[in-house]
Order: structure tokens, then C-alpha cells, then sequence
């Protein structure tokens, strides 16, 4: 069964819906998905209670749609979202808690670096009455570059929530319904989840979770994305980069002075001298400099206004493929 609702927006979830929803974004993951389904279901079966897997399909260009609608036909559990064309993860999954159903959404990547036998250690800390999972990657099989960007990324996302978390990176989280429902009532198109779950959850937690090597495909985040993501971290969540660069003007500008008149008072003792030309220019440099942050801070602040007072959808579904409505308890039907 396929639906086209055009374009898309938020649409409440039917009630009484299963107690968990698994929601994972696909991009060009063809050579992941089959493995990940027989991992997956093994898993939610073992969980003893009714479950749903949403899989969003982000504009893949590769064979994952075809692939995603061939489990959505075996397994009445799992429903398939096609986007229109790619809009990036945190857009994809934000398609899928927009249309979840569970008490309990759990968000997975569909590479398999985050085992989804993890699950349910997740699930045991919803139980103990955390609003809010995350995971944070164990012994991480990736590049140290990568490693040392994430590890940036997070010191300056905890300082940002001012929830102090060691992987804000993780995608194997999981989270209760009412802060779901307080994430959807966000209208901002550049959304990062964690970040935003985190700023409304009362009693979130990390747990270590396994991470493995990426066996097949490639990462679709490179080290220029990562960078991307972090001054959107900065700039989506806080007025303090553009703050400290206020700070950091009025500093040269009082070193500046300083400076001047300290050129006043040797010219008077010392008289007038050429030395020293090539350090005025190193100075004036670090102040071109300083000035080019502060323009480009003031643009991106700018530019996310321009984008949010457009009020354009954060995403546009093209089809939904799902099986004919009834109580959806386990993959297998």
C-alpha cells in the first residue's frame, strides 16, 4: 500500500500506535540494508511488545528504495518514506519522528557501525525513567581526524546545551514521546536532534554503545562536513560566537590604542624610525582578520533568519509505502 501526500508537514501519529518506533535514515546504503534488517529483527522480536521500523529514504541515487520497499512488502512492521530528494540526515529523521507512532522512538544509522543489538540497553534506561538516551561510541573504528573534528564537535555542543555529553555525534539514541512532541513544535528548518533533545529533556543519559568499522559504502559525512555541522552547532544554539567576537573587538581595539600611544611616546623620545613597518603589518592582519570572523558570524546569524522567515518545509515526502492498516507486533507480521 503507497500513499502520496504531496508535499509534507507534520502529521499527527495514529493512536494507539506500538510501544516502540525504530526510525532510520537511508542514504545510498544498499549494501547495508539487508543486513541490517536481519539483525534488526531478531532484536525488536525479542523486546516482547509492539513495534514499528520507519525507514526515510533521503533521495537515495542507488538501489536502497527498491531494496527498502521489498522489506516493507515482507515485514508488515515497516513502513518506507521517500523523500522527494535529499535534504541530510537530521531533515530525514525528523520525517520519520514526524510520522512515528511508538511511546519510545529509537533513531538509528543504517551503516551498522551502531550495532542495533544496543537497542535494548536503551530501552532498559527509558524504563528507569530517563527522558532522554544517547549512546556514546566505545573504542570508535574511525579515522583520527574524524575523531579528533567529533571530539571538537561535542566539547563545544556541551558548552553550548550546557548538558555535558560525551558523543552528541551518536545517532543510536532513543527518546520519549512527550520530548518528541516538543521536537516537532520546532519550526526551524536547520535542526540538529541531539543538540535540541537534549535543551528540553529533564533526565537524559549516555550509555557506551559498541561501534564497528564501516564495512560497506563510504561515510556521507567528510571532515569539511563535520566542520559545516559544528559552526551550525554554534551559530543554531547560541548568540556566543558572535558574542565573543564583541569581546574579542573591544580587546584590539584597546590593544590597538595602547599601541598608538605607545608609538606616540617612542616617536617623541626616539624620533622617527622605518623598523618595525613589517609588524605593523603582521598586526594589521590579525585585525583584517578578526574583522573577516566577525563578517562571516554576522552572515551566517543573517542567513539563518533569511531561512527561517521563508517558513519553507524542512522536508517534501514523495511517497510512503505501508501496509494496510492493522496492529503491526513483530517483522515477520
Amino acid at each position: 500500500m503507497t500513499s502520496e501526500p504531496g508535499r509534507s508537514g507534520r502529521q499527527e501519529p495514529d493512536r494507539p500506535g506500538p510501544a516502540v518506533s525504530v526510525v532510520i535514515p537511508v542514504y545510498n546504503e544498499e549494501a547495508n540494508l539487508e543486513a541490517l534488517s536481519e539483525r534488526l529483527e531478531p532484536v525488536l522480536d525479542g523486546l516482547a511488545r509492539p513495534y514499528e521500523v520507519i525507514f526515510v529514504d533521503d533521495g537515495s541515487r542507488d538501489r536502497s528504495l527498491e531494496i527498502l520497499c521489498r522489506l516493507q512488502e515482507k515485514y508488515d512492521a515497516v513502513r518506507v518514506i521517500q523523500l522527494n530528494r535529499n535534504y541530510g540526515q537530521h531533515a530525514a529523521v525528523f520525517a520519520g519522528l514526524d510520522h512515528a507512532r511508538g511511546d519510545v522512538i529509537v533513531t538509528l544509522d543504517a551503516d551498522l557501525q551502531n550495532p542495533p543489538e544496543e537497542i535494548p540497553r536503551l530501552l532498559d534506561k527509558i524504563a528507569e525513567g530517563h527522558d532522554v538516551v544517547g549512546g556514546w561510541r566505545q573504542n570508535r573504528r574511525d579515522h583520527m581526524i574524524r575523531r579528533f573534528l567529533s571530539w571538537a564537535m561535542n566539547k563545544v555542543t556541551s558548552k553550548v546545551v550546557g548538558v555535558e555529553m560525551r558523543d552528541y555525534g551518536c545517532m543510536l539514541r532513543a527518546y520519549r514521546r512527550g520530548v518528541v512532541d516538543v521536537l516537532r513544535e520546532c519550526s526551524e528548518v536547520s535542526s540538529f536532534i541531539p543538540t535540541l533533545a537534549n535543551m528540553f529533556a529533564a533526565s537524559p543519559i549516555e550509555i557506551p554503545v559498541a561501534h564497528d568499522r564501516r564495512r560497506n559504502g563510504r561515510s556521507k559525512y567528510s571532515p569539511f562536513r563535520l566542520l559545516r555541522l559544528n559552526f551550525d552547532l554554534m551559530t543554531g544554539f547560541s548568540l556566543l560566537p558572535i558574542q565573543i567576537v564583541s569581546l574579542a573587538g573591544i580587546g584590539v581595539s584597546l590593544l590597538g590604542l595602547g599601541f598608538g600611544v605607545f608609538l606616540m611616546i617612542r616617536r617623541l623620545v626616539i624620533g622617527a624610525e622605518a623598523e618595525g613597518i613589517f609588524t605593523l603589518f603582521a598586526i594589521l592582519f590579525v585585525f583584517v582578520g578578526i574583522q573577516i570572523l566577525a563578517l562571516g558570524l554576522i552572515g551566517e546569524y543573517i542567513g539563518r533568519i533569511y531561512m527561517e522567515v521563508r517558513k519553507r518545509p524542512r522536508y517534501v515526502i514523495q511517497r510512503i509505502f505501508e501496509a494496510a492498516p492493522k496492529s503491526a507486533r513483530t517483522l515477520g507480521g
